[in-house]
């Protein structure tokens, strides 16, 4: 029987593994795990460990908290069990998912956390991390997301990724890279404290770097309350302004059809392939930031995210064999950048965190183990935000003219300010400068012609597009296209995808999902994890694995 789909859909009201709690300007996040409340049959969620439906709420809590409540300058992540932070990951869990629901859900895993850390740096929302027991693994993992690590200073209170020595994996979703890039903890004390399976604890913790501070137990509670509030009355959030509230996705789901207020996704299970039809807006934007306010989540560029994030979730978890994104929009692009314009000149805290929730969607759609191809058509309004839809895909096309018998002009892109800082990819770059790393001239070019309404032939010149077929080639060339993608291997696929999309500068973040797109998918198969002798397979049964030692 084939399982349901996962469905990203919660509110703090449906969930079971989170208590979310406001005071003094101040979010408590406290974990408390139900153990029957696992996503899938076949485990329990014992020692607050977590899978997919735990991290679900925890991305659900952090999006609720930049746009709902502006009052809150930082947020505190602890736990309601005694001596027991996280145990990380549910090894059981881990034992019985297929190898893409493994990788799923590290890399949505670490989307979720990178979230915390952009939040943390752009939001005015600090993360504080109050560690009252073990941090294992994933648990450690959520705390290196966090800007302050407090640990109870108990004798037993510890830090620990014990992934290679229990599960012969590794700490995966960023758990080694946030240790020495964002920690700067030293290779040799990585090395130990990734070899050890006790982990590291007390004064040893706080000189290598582990955590930010050691505080008894019994004041533990306090100490994390006045440092949080301290950090809350620093911040920059808008104490005096009334947030939106994230109403429910509007989605229907008909065969291979799935329907949104903003967005349409039409399946052909023969090409795996996907298309992701968006729709412009309908009407002009309101005049100013009120209106924005008053339309709240159904203010169009917001909705559109909203509906785009959960369609590409939808299809990573639930679509697996869907390989192929292809990309198109139909509207009015003097509207989209009457949109774009109103939100970038607002300068608000809701204009601010809707454009980050555009760089964050757009971050996802980088990172998405699918070949994208975008479609320029007549009709369609790739301009502004929507246009880095076209610079993030792999291939595009766009028409040299107009369809035969259609009274649709011909297709044209265009820039705003929004391609030029915004919307900044993972390796810190815009998608335009990485783009033309070999012309640093063109920058300077596309500037000039910001605003205009760019054909073909123009787009071709400034390098914006692929590939400019006429009438009597387009619909071969994007059949092939598509079908050809889906000859290839989808592993060779993923590893060209993924070496190819961020060129320029490595960061901590394409670094992280350049580790989760090899590594990961590398290890997770290899015998010595997930073999019928592999430490995956046997944890907790008492019997020892066999390693093939072999040095590959």
């Amino acid at each position: 029987m084939a399982e349901p789909p996962v469905d990203f859909h919660t509110s703090p009201d449906r969930y079971r593994h989170w208590k979310l709690a406001l005071e003094n300007g101040v979010a408590y996040l406290t974990m408390d795990v139900n153990e029957d409340g696992g996503l899938r049959p076949g485990y329990k969620l014992k020692l607050n460990s977590y899978d997919l439906g735990v991290d679900i709420e925890l991305a659900d809590a952090v999006q609720r908290l930049r746009f709902e409540h502006p009052e809150i300058g930082a947020v505190v992540i602890r736990s309601q069990r005694d001596r027991i932070f996280c145990s990380g990951a549910n090894i059981n869990m881990l034992g019985l998912s297929s190898h893409d629901h493994k990788v799923n859900f590290c890399k949505f895993t670490n989307e979720t956390r990178l979230a915390i850390e952009d939040a943390t740096e752009h939001s005015g929302q600090p993360y504080i991390c109050s560690i009252n027991g073990i941090a294992a693994g994933g648990g450690y993992e959520l705390a290196l997301a966090c800007e302050h690590i407090l640990l109870a200073d108990d004798g037993s209170s510890a830090v620990s990724l014990p992934e290679l020595p229990l599960l012969a994996v590794l700490p995966g979703t960023g758990g080694l890279t946030r240790l020495v890039d964002k920690r700067l903890v030293r290779r040799d004390h990585a090395d130990f404290f990734c070899t050890t399976a006790e982990g590291v604890r007390g004064k040893r913790a706080l000189d290598w770097r582990l955590v930010d501070a050691l505080i008894p137990p019994s004041k533990l509670a306090d100490e994390t309350r006045r440092i949080a509030e301290e950090v809350a009355n620093r911040s920059t959030r808008p104490k005096d302004e009334t947030g939106i509230v994230l109403t429910q996705i509007e989605r229907s789901i008909d065969g291979d059809t799935i329907r949104y207020s903003t967005l349409t996704v039409e399946i052909d299970r023969e090409r795996r392939a996907a298309r992701l039809r968006i729709m412009g807006p309908s009407s002009p934007p309101p005049a100013d930031e009120e209106g924005i306010h008053a339309q709240g989540a159904g203010f169009w560029l917001l909705a559109l995210a909203r509906d785009l994030d959960d369609a590409m979730l939808h299809l990573r978890l639930n679509e697996t064999e869907i390989g192929t994104w292809v990309l198109q929009s139909q509207g009015d692009a003097a509207l989209v950048h009457a949109y774009d314009d109103l939100v970038a000149g607002a300068g608000t805290w809701l204009s601010h965190e809707i454009e980050l929730y555009w760089k964050r969607t757009l971050k996802r759609l980088d990172v998405s183990s699918r070949s994208l191809i975008a479609l320029v058509e007549p009709g369609s309004c790739f301009v502004g935000t929507l246009l880095e839809l076209v610079l993030a895909a792999d291939r595009s096309y766009m028409l040299n003219g107009t369809f035969e018998g259609s009274n649709l002009p011909a297709a044209t892109i265009g820039l705003s300010l929004t391609n030029f800082g915004c919307y900044p990819m993972g390796n810190d770059l815009t998608r335009v400068r990485s783009r033309f790393l070999g012309v640093p001239g063109r920058i300077d070019e596309l500037k000039e012609v910001l605003g205009e309404a760019l054909d073909a032939e123009a787009a071709d010149a400034l390098g914006l597009v692929t590939f400019t077929p006429d009438d009597i080639d387009w619909e071969d060339e994007v059949r092939l296209a598509i079908e050809e993608r889906a000859g290839f291997s989808p592993d060779g696929l993923i590893g060209m995808e993924a070496s190819l999309r961020f060129a320029g500068p490595e960061t901590m973040e394409t670094k992280i999902f350049a580790r989760l797109s090899a590594w990961q998918n590398w290890i997770f198969q290899r015998p010595n994890a997930t073999g019928p002798e592999g430490a995956l397979k046997l944890y907790g049964t008492g019997k020892q694995s066999k390693f093939d030692r072999k040095r590959a």
